[in-house]
């Protein structure tokens, strides 16, 4: 025993778990780097999906196991980070056992570097997102059900648990690896099936009750589920809109594709062999890992901010990446020296596309967003102070309304728009750390208000600020230029024209619904300055 610890292959996912969980550290994200991971933030404060703390449908074991985490480190940022490193370490042994298993040791190898130097998952295992702990668990729950489908019956309970325990995390896994689940249990018997769908149906309970009661109750919380839906991907699917849109979405999936496997994904071309295959069981398998999860972003619901979606299904990536790799390492008539120098251009060039690339899901991207943040929240309280300054931010996922509710917390932030649902009008509001939506203005005796400044540099938000600087009277508006920003401010009176319903300050109300921004249409750009 002693000795098989310390075996070849135990020492390489030793060490491919080190470097994992090293090149994730060194490059951490240092606060809560987009709108969800502020969410997900506030939620281990005060969880309460109707309210977005976090947005439904809440990830209630993910706020679980954040919670813990915080206790250690006392930091809701790195606590959610030390998740997704801990999660890609997870992710990427599975990855090479499961490659070593099926391809050999030489796939495993290669399928480790394709995950290690992955620049989209190095980037998800640096922030405070839930893609790379998704990613962990695609990967166990396919490892385990190869094992129930090649004849391991007594893995039929624990998969089912393992399953409802991911679907605690992000609830969307339930519905893209369950018919993995099904698949694996053809060659069970009927009563050991139904067992392991009871086993199931037990964990599923075990965490949606509570969630449910922490929720305020069930239609509360399905109430803000079906209008997140309704209002955000609900909107878009192929269902009630153009094919075109579909064909968009299959094209961000192949772009997705490059942001995963980066210079190393020239290795699918191999698949694309005939009788390259060379085992139907686990092709077959494969389809029906992968094909829900495609299937679901290319008719359904994609976008590209969300790019860790398809983390999903990084893990048969690499396993058959890795097996082309090595297919083409050993066969290839290239010296020796050129492999390697080949497969170490390829490991270059993925670390300059995470490091360097202009993408959001870069290095140099979260870098320049925290310098950013920083900057403004040093700054603003020079344009005015929490007695007499409201602010108020946008629904972005960067630099909108939740980052400066969460690192102002001294301040009144709301929201613009406000939204019409059931109640009537709402305007979202932060106060301290928490969450209201009410029917008008939260109280205060400000003086003035200021934007929150959006991300500089893009042309998009530029328009859109300017759309709702045409809103208030010309002449209202001052604007104040500190280093990398305009700091637009304006006479809290002139507030009432950007909401118009709002009417009195009103007490804080809860409604079950998604605070979702409107388009504002944007023409001309008025600004004066400060003397």
């Amino acid at each position: 025993m002693a000795l098989g610890m310390w075996s070849p292959k135990n020492g390489e996912t030793w060490l491919l778990g080190f470097a994992v969980a090293a090149t994730r550290f060194v490059c951490r994200s240092r606060v809560l780097y987009d709108l969800d991971s502020v969410n997900f933030g506030l939620a281990l404060q005060h969880f309460d999906p109707r309210v977005h703390q976090p947005h439904p449908p809440g990830y209630f074991l993910y706020i679980g196991l954040g919670r813990l985490l915080q206790f250690i480190v006392r930091d809701a940022n790195l606590a959610l980070v030390v998740l997704s490193i801990v999660a890609s370490c997870g992710a990427a042994v599975v990855i090479y056992h499961m490659a070593d298993e099926w391809f050999g040791r030489d796939a495993a190898r290669f399928a480790g570097l394709l995950f290690l130097f992955s620049p989209l998952g190095w980037f998800h295992g640096t922030v405070a997102l839930t893609y790379a702990v998704e990613a962990f668990f695609s990967a166990l729950i396919a490892y385990w059900c190869w094992k129930l489908a090649s004849g391991r019956m007594a893995m039929t309970e624990p998969v089912a648990i393992l399953l409802g325990i991911a679907a605690g995390v992000r609830p969307s896994s339930l519905m893209l690896l369950g018919p993995l689940y099904l698949f694996s249990l053809r060659g069970v018997p009927l009563t050991r099936a139904a067992r392991g769908l009871v086993v199931l149906a037990a964990t599923l309970a075990a965490w949606f009750g509570p969630m449910i009661w922490m929720s305020g109750g069930i239609a509360r919380y399905l109430g803000a589920l079906i209008s997140l839906w309704r209002l955000v991907p609900g909107r878009d699917t192929v269902f009630n809109s153009s094919p075109g849109t579909s064909i968009a979405r299959a094209a961000t999936v192949a772009f997705i594709f490059v942001m995963t496997f980066g210079l190393a994904g020239v290795a699918s071309i191999r698949l694309l062999r005939a009788g390259y295959v060379p085992d139907e069981r686990k092709r077959w398998f494969t389809v029906v890992w992968v094909l829900p999860a495609l299937c679901f972003y290319t008719f359904i619901f994609l976008k590209f901010m969300n790019s860790g979606y398809l983390l999903i299904l990084i893990a048969p990536g690499c396993l058959w990446l890795g097996s082309s790799a090595a297919d083409w390492f050993r066969s290839s008539m290239w010296p020796r020296h050129l492999r390697i120098a080949v497969v170490a251009l390829c490991a270059i060039g993925n670390t300059y596309l995470y490091t360097a690339s202009p993408f959001y899901c870069s290095y140099r991207s979260v870098r320049r967003f925290e310098s950013e943040l920083a900057e403004i929240t040093q700054e603003i309280p020079r344009i005015g102070q929490p007695g007499d300054t409201l602010i108020v931010g946008f629904d972005s996922h960067f630099l909108g309304y939740r980052h400066a509710g969460y690192y102002l917390p001294g301040y009144d932030t709301v929201e613009f728009p406000g939204v019409v649902i059931g109640e009537g009008y709402r305007i979202f509001a932060m106060r301290d750390g928490q969450t209201t939506l009410s029917g008008g203005l939260p109280p205060g005796n400000w003086r003035q208000f200021v934007f929150f400044p959006l991300p500089a540099g893009d042309g998009k938000y530029a328009d859109y600020l300017a759309g709702v600087e045409k809103k208030v009277p010309t002449g209202g508006l001052r604007t104040v230029h500190i280093a990398r920003f305009d700091y637009v401010t304006g006479p809290i009176s002139d507030l009432q024209v950007m909401f118009p319903a709002a009417g009195a300050p009103a007490a804080g109300v809860y409604p079950p619904l998604h605070p979702a921004a409107q388009a504002v249409n944007s023409s001309e750009h008025y600004e004066s300055s400060i003397p």
